[in-house]
Protein backbone atom coordinates (compact mmCIF):
# COMPACT_ATOMS: atom_id res chain seq x y z
CA UNK A 1 0.00 0.00 0.00
CA UNK A 2 0.93 3.22 -1.05
CA UNK A 3 1.93 6.03 1.20
CA UNK A 4 -0.89 8.04 -0.69
CA UNK A 5 -3.21 4.93 0.21
CA UNK A 6 -2.38 4.48 4.03
CA UNK A 7 -2.96 8.03 4.44
CA UNK A 8 -6.71 7.48 2.69
CA UNK A 9 -7.63 4.31 4.53
CA UNK A 10 -6.53 6.57 8.13
CA UNK A 11 -8.60 9.50 6.95
CA UNK A 12 -11.50 7.36 6.00
CA UNK A 13 -10.78 5.05 9.11
CA UNK A 14 -11.41 8.67 11.53
CA UNK A 15 -14.28 9.56 9.53
CA UNK A 16 -16.59 6.46 9.87
CA UNK A 17 -14.73 5.74 13.14
CA UNK A 18 -15.58 1.68 12.06
CA UNK A 19 -13.76 -0.78 11.35
CA UNK A 20 -12.95 -2.26 7.58
CA UNK A 21 -14.52 -5.60 6.63
CA UNK A 22 -14.46 -5.80 2.69
CA UNK A 23 -13.66 -3.55 -0.28
CA UNK A 24 -14.14 -3.24 -4.01
CA UNK A 25 -15.30 -1.67 -7.43
CA UNK A 26 -18.89 -2.18 -7.56
CA UNK A 27 -22.09 -0.57 -9.75
CA UNK A 28 -25.58 1.33 -8.19
CA UNK A 29 -28.55 2.15 -9.81
CA UNK A 30 -31.86 3.13 -8.28
CA UNK A 31 -35.13 2.22 -9.61
CA UNK A 32 -35.10 6.15 -11.00
CA UNK A 33 -32.13 5.57 -12.84
CA UNK A 34 -31.67 4.89 -16.16
CA UNK A 35 -28.55 3.22 -15.73
CA UNK A 36 -25.50 2.17 -13.28
CA UNK A 37 -22.58 4.19 -11.78
CA UNK A 38 -19.42 2.86 -10.85
CA UNK A 39 -18.47 3.43 -7.28
CA UNK A 40 -15.52 2.27 -4.95
CA UNK A 41 -17.36 0.77 -1.67
CA UNK A 42 -16.12 0.02 1.64
CA UNK A 43 -17.83 -2.36 4.10
CA UNK A 44 -17.47 -1.07 7.27
CA UNK A 45 -19.32 -2.38 10.80
CA UNK A 46 -22.80 -2.69 8.99
CA UNK A 47 -22.70 0.53 6.30
CA UNK A 48 -21.88 -0.02 3.06
CA UNK A 49 -19.53 3.57 2.09
CA UNK A 50 -20.09 5.04 -1.53
CA UNK A 51 -16.83 6.73 -2.46
CA UNK A 52 -16.11 8.03 -6.22
CA UNK A 53 -12.63 6.38 -6.47
CA UNK A 54 -10.41 4.85 -4.51
CA UNK A 55 -8.56 8.49 -3.84
CA UNK A 56 -11.51 10.15 -2.21
CA UNK A 57 -11.24 10.81 1.59
CA UNK A 58 -15.14 11.29 2.34
CA UNK A 59 -17.64 9.26 1.20
CA UNK A 60 -20.83 10.40 -1.54
CA UNK A 61 -23.26 7.70 0.26
CA UNK A 62 -23.72 5.72 3.14
CA UNK A 63 -26.27 2.53 3.10
CA UNK A 64 -27.28 0.99 6.49
CA UNK A 65 -27.53 -2.99 6.34
CA UNK A 66 -29.23 -2.86 9.69
CA UNK A 67 -32.79 -2.09 7.40
CA UNK A 68 -31.99 -4.31 4.43
CA UNK A 69 -35.07 -6.40 4.17
CA UNK A 70 -33.89 -9.02 1.48
CA UNK A 71 -31.10 -9.64 -1.17
CA UNK A 72 -31.92 -11.08 -4.15
CA UNK A 73 -29.72 -12.61 -7.26
CA UNK A 74 -31.68 -10.98 -10.64
CA UNK A 75 -30.59 -13.81 -12.41
CA UNK A 76 -28.68 -16.97 -12.31
CA UNK A 77 -25.01 -16.93 -11.79
CA UNK A 78 -23.33 -16.88 -15.05
CA UNK A 79 -19.49 -17.64 -14.49
CA UNK A 80 -18.29 -14.63 -16.87
CA UNK A 81 -21.19 -12.22 -16.94
CA UNK A 82 -21.89 -9.20 -14.20
CA UNK A 83 -24.06 -10.36 -11.29
CA UNK A 84 -26.93 -8.14 -10.19
CA UNK A 85 -28.66 -8.10 -6.97
CA UNK A 86 -31.56 -6.59 -5.70
CA UNK A 87 -31.60 -4.57 -2.11
CA UNK A 88 -34.44 -4.35 -0.82
CA UNK A 89 -34.65 -0.99 2.00
CA UNK A 90 -37.78 0.07 3.95
CA UNK A 91 -38.14 3.36 1.48
CA UNK A 92 -36.34 2.19 -1.51
CA UNK A 93 -35.04 -0.52 -4.04
CA UNK A 94 -31.62 -0.33 -5.37
CA UNK A 95 -29.19 -3.10 -7.44
CA UNK A 96 -25.74 -3.46 -7.20
CA UNK A 97 -23.74 -5.01 -9.67
CA UNK A 98 -20.14 -6.81 -9.60
CA UNK A 99 -18.02 -7.55 -12.44
CA UNK A 100 -18.47 -11.65 -12.26
CA UNK A 101 -20.51 -14.39 -10.28
CA UNK A 102 -17.37 -14.85 -7.68
CA UNK A 103 -17.02 -11.72 -6.70
CA UNK A 104 -21.32 -10.97 -6.55
CA UNK A 105 -20.76 -14.33 -4.39
CA UNK A 106 -18.45 -13.27 -2.03
CA UNK A 107 -19.90 -9.73 -1.64
CA UNK A 108 -23.56 -11.49 -0.65
CA UNK A 109 -21.97 -12.77 1.37
CA UNK A 110 -20.34 -10.19 3.61
CA UNK A 111 -23.31 -8.17 2.91
CA UNK A 112 -25.91 -10.71 4.27
CA UNK A 113 -23.57 -11.76 7.15
CA UNK A 114 -23.27 -8.06 8.81
CA UNK A 115 -26.76 -7.19 8.21
CA UNK A 116 -28.08 -10.42 10.07
CA UNK A 117 -25.23 -11.00 12.40
CA UNK A 118 -24.95 -14.80 10.95
CA UNK A 119 -23.43 -16.36 8.20
CA UNK A 120 -25.79 -17.75 5.15
CA UNK A 121 -26.33 -21.21 5.11
CA UNK A 122 -25.69 -21.42 1.13
CA UNK A 123 -22.65 -19.94 0.28
CA UNK A 124 -20.32 -20.45 -2.01
CA UNK A 125 -16.95 -19.82 -1.16
CA UNK A 126 -13.59 -20.93 -1.37
CA UNK A 127 -12.19 -21.97 2.83
CA UNK A 128 -9.64 -19.12 2.86
CA UNK A 129 -12.90 -16.79 2.07
CA UNK A 130 -15.03 -18.38 4.63
CA UNK A 131 -11.92 -17.49 7.42
CA UNK A 132 -11.81 -14.28 7.02
CA UNK A 133 -16.15 -13.77 7.03
CA UNK A 134 -15.70 -15.81 10.18
CA UNK A 135 -13.52 -13.68 11.69
CA UNK A 136 -15.29 -10.42 10.50
CA UNK A 137 -18.57 -11.45 11.88
CA UNK A 138 -16.56 -11.81 15.35
CA UNK A 139 -15.01 -8.59 15.00
CA UNK A 140 -18.82 -7.16 14.40
CA UNK A 141 -19.97 -8.94 16.98
CA UNK A 142 -17.72 -7.76 19.20
CA UNK A 143 -18.46 -4.08 18.39
CA UNK A 144 -22.23 -4.54 18.66
CA UNK A 145 -22.71 -6.35 21.42
CA UNK A 146 -19.40 -5.46 24.01
CA UNK A 147 -19.02 -7.68 27.01
CA UNK A 148 -20.50 -6.25 29.90
CA UNK A 149 -17.21 -5.00 32.38
CA UNK A 150 -17.14 -6.34 35.95
CA UNK A 151 -18.38 -4.03 38.94
CA UNK A 152 -15.02 -1.93 39.80
CA UNK A 153 -14.61 -1.78 43.70
CA UNK A 154 -15.60 1.95 44.96
CA UNK A 155 -13.09 4.50 44.32
CA UNK A 156 -10.50 6.10 47.01
CA UNK A 157 -12.19 9.32 48.78
CA UNK A 158 -9.69 11.23 47.45
CA UNK A 159 -9.95 9.92 43.87
CA UNK A 160 -13.95 10.81 43.99
CA UNK A 161 -13.31 14.55 42.46
CA UNK A 162 -10.90 13.39 40.07
CA UNK A 163 -12.42 11.92 36.52
CA UNK A 164 -11.27 8.72 34.48
CA UNK A 165 -12.45 10.10 31.26
CA UNK A 166 -11.06 13.07 31.03
CA UNK A 167 -9.15 14.05 27.45
CA UNK A 168 -8.80 16.42 24.64
CA UNK A 169 -11.55 15.31 23.14
CA UNK A 170 -14.10 15.51 25.99
CA UNK A 171 -12.69 18.99 27.32
CA UNK A 172 -13.46 20.72 24.12
CA UNK A 173 -16.93 19.06 23.38
CA UNK A 174 -18.93 21.45 25.19
CA UNK A 175 -21.90 22.25 22.84
CA UNK A 176 -22.42 25.82 21.56
CA UNK A 177 -26.03 27.44 22.05
CA UNK A 178 -27.08 26.46 18.77
CA UNK A 179 -27.03 22.33 19.25
CA UNK A 180 -30.19 20.66 19.42
CA UNK A 181 -30.80 16.98 19.17
CA UNK A 182 -32.70 16.87 16.30
CA UNK A 183 -32.50 14.68 12.81
CA UNK A 184 -31.54 16.47 9.26
CA UNK A 185 -34.81 16.73 8.34
CA UNK A 186 -36.27 18.81 11.26
CA UNK A 187 -33.16 21.20 11.23
CA UNK A 188 -33.76 21.69 7.92
CA UNK A 189 -37.45 22.31 8.48
CA UNK A 190 -36.60 24.16 12.14
CA UNK A 191 -34.83 26.63 9.55
CA UNK A 192 -37.42 26.65 7.14
CA UNK A 193 -39.94 27.85 8.98
CA UNK A 194 -38.15 29.87 11.00
CA UNK A 195 -35.22 31.97 8.89
CA UNK A 196 -35.47 34.79 11.52
CA UNK A 197 -34.13 32.94 14.34
CA UNK A 198 -30.74 32.02 12.13
CA UNK A 199 -29.41 30.07 9.85
CA UNK A 200 -26.93 27.43 11.45
CA UNK A 201 -28.01 24.14 13.52
CA UNK A 202 -25.28 22.07 15.09
CA UNK A 203 -27.02 18.58 15.71
CA UNK A 204 -25.67 14.72 16.32
CA UNK A 205 -24.38 13.19 12.88
CA UNK A 206 -25.76 9.41 12.18
CA UNK A 207 -22.36 8.65 13.40
CA UNK A 208 -21.62 7.93 16.66
CA UNK A 209 -20.16 10.54 18.78
CA UNK A 210 -19.48 12.94 15.48
CA UNK A 211 -22.02 15.77 14.60
CA UNK A 212 -23.23 17.63 11.76
CA UNK A 213 -23.84 20.73 10.57
CA UNK A 214 -27.13 22.26 8.95
CA UNK A 215 -26.80 25.65 7.29
CA UNK A 216 -29.04 27.50 5.21
CA UNK A 217 -28.01 30.92 3.37
CA UNK A 218 -30.03 33.14 0.96
CA UNK A 219 -28.45 33.52 -2.55
CA UNK A 220 -29.49 35.59 -5.86
CA UNK A 221 -32.06 32.36 -7.05
CA UNK A 222 -33.07 32.23 -2.82
CA UNK A 223 -32.43 30.20 -0.46
CA UNK A 224 -30.22 26.93 -0.15
CA UNK A 225 -29.94 24.61 2.66
CA UNK A 226 -26.77 22.47 2.73
CA UNK A 227 -25.73 19.99 5.36
CA UNK A 228 -22.12 18.89 6.60
CA UNK A 229 -20.52 16.45 8.34
CA UNK A 230 -18.19 17.51 11.61
CA UNK A 231 -16.12 14.71 12.47
CA UNK A 232 -14.78 14.05 16.49
CA UNK A 233 -11.28 13.26 16.74
CA UNK A 234 -8.84 12.76 19.57
CA UNK A 235 -7.37 16.15 18.73
CA UNK A 236 -10.32 18.33 18.00
CA UNK A 237 -13.05 17.95 15.66
CA UNK A 238 -12.39 18.32 11.17
CA UNK A 239 -14.89 20.16 8.88
CA UNK A 240 -15.30 17.13 5.69
CA UNK A 241 -14.82 19.38 2.83
CA UNK A 242 -12.61 18.93 0.21
CA UNK A 243 -9.86 20.42 1.99
CA UNK A 244 -10.96 19.12 5.42
CA UNK A 245 -10.62 21.68 7.98
CA UNK A 246 -9.45 20.81 11.50
CA UNK A 247 -10.46 23.27 14.65
CA UNK A 248 -10.00 22.46 18.49
CA UNK A 249 -14.09 22.97 19.65
CA UNK A 250 -16.89 23.04 18.16
CA UNK A 251 -17.61 26.64 19.23
CA UNK A 252 -15.01 27.21 16.39
CA UNK A 253 -16.72 24.96 13.88
CA UNK A 254 -19.45 27.77 14.14
CA UNK A 255 -17.08 30.84 14.14
CA UNK A 256 -15.32 29.15 10.92
CA UNK A 257 -19.06 28.85 9.35
CA UNK A 258 -19.54 32.62 10.04
CA UNK A 259 -16.66 33.39 8.79
CA UNK A 260 -17.00 31.81 5.23
CA UNK A 261 -20.36 33.14 5.51
CA UNK A 262 -19.23 36.52 5.84
CA UNK A 263 -21.28 36.54 8.95
CA UNK A 264 -24.64 36.73 6.74
CA UNK A 265 -26.02 34.14 8.68
CA UNK A 266 -25.88 33.53 12.38
CA UNK A 267 -26.18 30.20 14.99
CA UNK A 268 -29.98 29.58 14.97
CA UNK A 269 -31.49 30.72 18.43
CA UNK A 270 -35.27 30.84 18.82
CA UNK A 271 -37.20 33.84 19.64
CA UNK A 272 -38.61 34.69 22.94
CA UNK A 273 -41.81 36.06 23.86
CA UNK A 274 -41.88 39.54 25.23
CA UNK A 275 -44.96 41.58 26.73
CA UNK A 276 -46.27 44.44 24.74
CA UNK A 277 -48.60 46.35 27.32
CA UNK A 278 -48.21 47.71 30.53
CA UNK A 279 -51.38 47.28 32.61
CA UNK A 280 -51.52 49.46 35.61
CA UNK A 281 -52.35 47.29 39.12
CA UNK A 282 -54.90 48.23 41.43
CA UNK A 283 -54.08 50.11 44.31
CA UNK A 284 -53.84 48.06 47.24
CA UNK A 285 -56.66 49.53 50.05
CA UNK A 286 -55.18 51.90 52.53
CA UNK A 287 -55.14 50.74 55.97
CA UNK A 288 -54.31 53.41 58.78
CA UNK A 289 -52.05 52.03 61.36
CA UNK A 290 -52.66 53.91 64.91
CA UNK A 291 -49.04 55.36 65.63
CA UNK A 292 -47.99 54.19 68.85
CA UNK A 293 -47.30 57.39 71.47
CA UNK A 294 -44.16 57.06 73.36
CA UNK A 295 -44.27 56.65 76.90
CA UNK A 296 -42.25 59.63 78.21
CA UNK A 297 -41.80 59.60 82.80
CA UNK A 298 -43.62 63.10 83.92
CA UNK A 299 -40.81 65.48 84.95
CA UNK A 300 -40.76 65.90 88.81
CA UNK A 301 -40.70 69.29 90.32
CA UNK A 302 -40.04 70.11 93.47
CA UNK A 303 -42.17 73.31 94.04
CA UNK A 304 -44.39 74.36 91.69
CA UNK A 305 -44.61 77.19 89.37
CA UNK A 306 -46.51 79.15 90.92
CA UNK A 307 -44.63 78.97 94.21
CA UNK A 308 -40.93 79.47 92.17
CA UNK A 309 -42.74 83.25 91.57
CA UNK A 310 -43.59 84.01 94.87
CA UNK A 311 -40.02 83.23 95.96
CA UNK A 312 -38.93 85.33 92.80
CA UNK A 313 -40.38 88.59 94.55
CA UNK A 314 -38.48 88.40 97.68
CA UNK A 315 -35.34 88.30 96.49
CA UNK A 316 -33.62 91.30 94.66
CA UNK A 317 -33.00 91.04 91.00
CA UNK A 318 -29.75 88.84 90.28
CA UNK A 319 -29.72 86.38 93.73
CA UNK A 320 -30.04 82.47 92.76
CA UNK A 321 -32.99 81.01 94.14
CA UNK A 322 -32.61 76.95 95.11
CA UNK A 323 -35.34 74.61 95.20
CA UNK A 324 -35.36 72.77 98.50
CA UNK A 325 -34.20 69.59 97.59
CA UNK A 326 -30.92 71.07 95.54
CA UNK A 327 -29.99 74.03 97.91
CA UNK A 328 -25.74 74.04 98.57
CA UNK A 329 -25.58 72.50 102.43
CA UNK A 330 -24.51 75.26 105.33
CA UNK A 331 -21.10 76.00 105.53
CA UNK A 332 -19.69 74.75 109.44
CA UNK A 333 -17.39 77.99 109.71
CA UNK A 334 -15.77 77.66 113.45
CA UNK A 335 -13.65 80.86 114.67
CA UNK A 336 -10.19 80.66 115.52
CA UNK A 337 -9.72 79.78 119.17
CA UNK A 338 -13.50 78.55 119.90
Amino acid sequence: MSLNARVVHKRRETITALPLYFSGHLQKKRSKDKEFKAYYVELRGNSLFLYEDETQETYLEKLELSQLKSMQLESSYKKKEAAVFRLSLPKEELHLKMKDADTGEEWRGYILTMANKEIPNKLDLLPGQKVKLEDALKQETKRVFPLSRPVLPPRPAFMQSESLTDSPASSTSTKPPCFYDVTRKEAEQMLEENPENGGIILRPSTVPNNYALTLRQPTKSGHVTKNYRVTSTQSGFVIELDTAVTVSSLDEVIQYFLEKTDYRVHPYTPSQAYDTRIEALPTPPHTSKAIPRAQVAPMLHSQSRDKLDILADKFPSGEYIYPDDHRPPKPNLKLAGQ
